[in-house]
């Protein structure tokens, strides 16, 4: 009687398929007659993307060798040479990722996770309900003003003693745990384009809008356009999670609200106030000139020089693999405009949305937006998507502004975890796996862009921005 495959090997044997399914998609791509307008390093990207997607969403192999895989086949493939290939894995996005990873570490090991979860707790209560609608609106607005991978780190790295209070690890990770891991990312992202300060795809917005038309739009009215967005996506963020990830807890164990903890040591202290100042001198890039990542890295070297945390301990508990897919993400972003794929794809996609109202077209800007987002950086996506938007909006006789200042917006809601920092310092935590992200993502991305499309048709008019008719058929 033949033996029954152990567990090993159903794993084994599910990986297989998976691979093979890769290989047979990316070698079917290749195989069509390259589409006209499209360059063969492009047409050979798409096949990577195919093979790159499919073992990143299965997870038949470990994601931070599929990682590698991503750079080795940009070169295996003929889309970019050896260096062009690795050297995003090292700039300065991708070293700033891993920073404030570790500063994530960090902040549990020395202790301040637990002030600030007992600070939420003491807020926001134990019912599950209204602690997490409170935590997805505080970290969206958050986020309007600090970099949404410094709130995240700040959220998740304070609610994950919950899941470890309660005995859920990332082996053993429910409805509930899911949930806030993946709520929170999501709403920092969605807060992030409410203010000039909220990331680097707002200010490039603004330089290209004016660099291209002349139009100037300042701080506070960047605000006034976009600010009130931002607390609108909280909502629609929070509904979305709760709607697919419902937790099965309806309270978390009142043993975690602690009245007083005992006074912060030395060392708690000093990592404090360097977070503090770090924080401040992220907020204020623009008059420093200091860049973000060298924030990040003196910090760090005062916490070590000082002796204030382990680094063996934190190195050993620092999830390697994430910041890798976010430097594999980065690369293929790169590769995607340097070889024409990311114009080719913008140039197809567009037209489909020329012809009706013009939140029709905000509307396909915006999903457009949100797909190339999900492949490189927000900043990245919004720089390619303006000067193909901007100009189509003069031809359609549109102001051209209200279709730019809609960039920021929608390349806040990525499809896939490799598509911003929030997402993968979450999937760093291993509370969730890609095939979660993703039934989670593409739903949350479309009915954001939606809800904003539709706020915008409505609120634009209202305060006179763009002289933009109601709805896009009504003049206010």
């Amino acid at each position: 009687m033949a033996e029954e495959p152990n567990e090993s090997g159903k794993g084994i044997n599910k990986a297989m398929i998976w691979c093979g399914i890769a290989l047979l998609l990316s070698i079917i791509i290749l195989l069509l007659p390259t589409p006209e307008g499209l360059s063969p390093k492009g047409h050979r990207f798409f096949g990577l993307l195919a093979l790159i997607l499919t073992l990143w969403v299965s997870e038949a192999i470990p994601i931070g060798i599929t990682a590698l895989l991503a750079g080795g086949g940009l070169i295996a493939f003929g889309v970019q040479s050896p260096s062009s290939a690795w050297m995003p894995f090292s700039s300065a996005a991708v070293m700033y990722v891993l920073m404030l990873i570790m500063f994530g570490v960090i902040i549990e090991q020395v202790g301040l996770a637990k002030r600030i979860l007992n600070f939420i707790l003491k807020k926001a209560g134990t019912n599950v309900r209204r602690m997490s609608l409170f935590l997805a609106v505080s970290s969206t607005l958050l986020a309007t003003v600090f970099h949404d991978a410094t709130v995240t780190i700040i959220m998740l790295y304070s609610i994950i003693p919950v899941f470890r209070a309660m005995g859920i690890t990332p082996n053993t990770s429910t409805r509930l745990s899911k949930f806030f891991v993946l709520l929170i990312p999501l709403a920092a992202s969605a807060g992030g384009f409410g203010t000039y300060l909220g990331g680097g795809r707002n200010p490039i917005t603004v330089e290209i809008l004016h660099r291209m038309t002349g139009i100037d739009v300042g701080f506070t009215q960047f605000m006034i356009y976009n600010f009130p967005m931002a607390l609108f996506t909280a909502f629609v963020t929070w509904g979305i999670l709760w709607l697919i990830f419902r937790p099965d807890v309806k309270e978390l164990p009142a043993k975690l609200v602690t009245k007083e903890l005992p006074p912060m040591g030395r060392n708690e202290k000093l990592v404090l106030w360097l977070f503090i100042a770090a924080f401040a001198l992220w907020s204020f890039t623009d008059l420093t000139k200091i860049q973000v990542s060298v924030v990040a890295a003196t910090v760090l070297a005062a916490i070590f020089a000082l002796r204030l945390v382990d680094w063996m301990e934190t190195v050993k508990n620092f999830p390697w693999e994430s910041w890798l897919v976010f430097g594999a993400g980065v690369s293929l972003g790169t590769a995607m405009l340097e070889s024409g794929a990311g114009l080719w794809l913008a140039n197809i996609f567009l037209p489909v949305f020329i012809g009706g109202p013009w939140p029709i077209l905000f509307l396909g800007c915006g999903l457009l937006g949100s797909i190339l987002t999900s492949m490189m950086s927000n900043t990245a996506a919004a720089a390619l998507i303006l000067p193909i938007t901007i100009p189509l909006a003069h031809g359609l006789g549109l102001d051209p502004a209200p279709i730019a200042l809609g960039a920021p917006v929608t390349c806040s809601f990525v499809m896939l975890v490799i598509g911003c920092p929030p997402t993968i310092i979450a999937y760093s935590t291993g509370y969730f796996r890609q095939i979660d992200f993703i039934k989670v993502a593409i739903p949350w991305a479309t009915a954001n862009i939606v809800a904003v499309t539709l706020l915008v048709s409505v609120y634009w008019p209202l305060i006179h921005f763009g002289n933009l008719p109601l709805f896009g058929f009504i003049h206010f």
